[in-house]
């Protein structure tokens, strides 16, 4: 904190410098008394810091940001003025007694017309400020930069939070179903776990990006489609159709969440034959991506928006903070059938 105030300083400490060097270096050619000159932009120079951080340090967080733009625009006029009238008295009394010489071949300069000389005042206005705009817009700048810097740490820090939440949900998923065959002693069992090997390495050394291609994530749902046929059998039939380009890219684990669903909805408590489709097509602009899943007539736990799984909110949540107002998701409920319809385009992935 010490180093980082000591820092702010050197650097205001810096800027006020530069602008004494401008400032003197525009009058310099023109001022034979070099003294004369540095005494003069000096005092103004001071006059200009009083200014600048009575503005930024009180007017505008005080005034302009609490919606007090009238007494804002007042009291930064108020204050140019008595600056104004400042360096009037300052000329007056100490430059033209320090040198005469200086001003006999100026016009006259008279204090006390000074107070009612307003097109003068007026015209100073743009040279007193042109330190503080600067200021202000190097302030503004870098307090984009810090909330800019701030969000993308925050955003990391949520997409993290809730893919720490889904992969453990998925596990548990998976292991749920590895656990009902080895009950059963299933010579599959060892097909599963070579599986959910391959899943797992996906999820835990492969997607650490917030995009990736779309053909991995393809290729993970394949492999799960694959693990639960095992655990299924004929009690469940698959369609998938494909239209992808090797340029696509998407958030990781999104589709597999929506695939867990139709899976767990819509054939582990199905007596008969469930049937899931489904469809996804992605280019580097565009993915469309659609699944629609069978439900059984009868349910020992019915769909309900209220409550929706925790894998359906995260993802929600994930598509807000990836892809904003990019994306549409619609969800069809319906007494036979459940389908997800997720649109995306890209926003220079």
């Amino acid at each position: 904190m010490h180093s980082f105030l000591n820092k702010k300083i050197l650097g205001h400490l810096l800027f006020w410098l530069i602008i004494l060097i401008y400032f003197m270096s525009v009058s310099w050619p023109y001022e034979k008394n070099k003294m004369f000159l540095f005494e003069s932009v000096f005092f103004k120079l001071l006059l200009q810091i009083i200014l600048a951080y009575f503005i930024i340090s009180l007017f505008i967080p005080y005034l302009l940001n609490n919606n007090r733009k009238i007494l804002f625009f007042v009291s930064c006029l108020a204050l140019i003025y008595i600056i104004f009238i400042l360096y009037g008295v300052h000329k007056s009394y100490v430059l033209m007694p320090s040198y005469p010489e200086e001003f006999s071949y100026r016009p006259p300069f008279i204090l006390s017309k000074r107070f009612t000389n307003f097109p003068a005042y007026i015209g100073s206005i743009p040279d007193y400020l042109f330190p503080t705009i600067i200021l202000v817009i190097f302030n503004y700048y870098k307090n984009q930069k810090e909330t800019a810097t701030l969000l993308e740490q925050k955003r990391t820090s949520e997409l993290n939070a809730l893919k720490n939440q889904l992969n453990p949900h998925f596990l548990f998923n998976t292991l749920n179903n590895l656990y009902a065959l080895a009950i059963k002693k299933s010579d599959k069992t060892p097909e599963v776990i070579a599986k959910l090997s391959d899943i797992l390495d996906y999820i835990l050394y492969q997607c650490n990006n917030n995009y990736m291609p779309l053909k991995n994530e393809v290729a993970l749902l394949h492999n799960y489609i694959a693990l639960e046929e095992i655990r299924y059998g004929n009690r469940v039939k698959v369609s998938f159709i494909e239209d992808i380009t090797n340029d696509s890219k998407i958030a990781p684990l999104i589709l597999l969440t929506f695939l867990e669903n139709a899976f767990k909805h819509g054939v582990s408590q199905e007596l008969d034959t469930a049937s899931i489709h489904l469809y996804i097509k992605g280019d580097i602009k565009d993915i469309e991506f659609k699944i629609e899943n069978t439900k059984p007539a009868i349910s020992e736990k019915k769909y309900d928006d209220s409550r929706e799984a925790i894998g359906l909110k995260n993802i929600k949540k994930q598509l807000d903070l990836l892809y904003s107002n990019n994306y549409k998701l619609e969800i069809k409920n319906t007494q036979k059938l459940y389908s997800v319809n997720l649109k995306i385009t890209s926003n220079d992935i």
